[in-house]
């Protein structure tokens, strides 16, 4: 499970990848609904989603530098397979051309508290 608590530099970089994802508004359902849309989470803040490529299960690495060498430029920070290179961004979003076909998934989650994520557990049934 990834669990990312993005800063507003973060989440702004999000805003401007549309064109470079092949599901920028998460229309496939890989998340609930209370946590679609370009951010997928119900805090614009936290990110939740299951640490899994959707090409063949392996594990994405983490890899918030902004325009890493291996990663290119144009890199604002997200997750690399280094399995089959898929690329997602901090939203999870998988990138254009690359072997996964969907976004990683968002799984039914809902707050306790400010600090505390009940992963499992829908929103709408908490």
């Amino acid at each position: 499970m990834f669990v990312l608590r993005r800063t507003p530099e973060m989440i702004e970089a999000l805003r401007g990848l549309t064109s470079q994802l092949a599901d920028p508004a998460s229309e496939a359902p890989q998340q609930p609904a209370y946590a679609g849309g370009e951010l997928r989470a119900i805090n614009p803040e936290v990110a939740v989603m299951v640490g899994i490529c959707t090409h063949l299960g392996c594990s994405p690495q983490f890899r918030p530098e902004v325009a890493a060498a291996d990663l290119g430029a144009d890199w604002v920070g997200g997750y690399f397979c280094p399995c089959h290179g898929s690329k997602f961004d901090l939203a999870g979003r998988v990138y254009k051309s690359v072997p996964a076909p969907t976004n990683m998934v968002v799984p039914p989650h809902t707050y306790e508290s400010e600090n505390v994520i009940i992963i499992g557990v829908d929103q709408e049934a908490a």
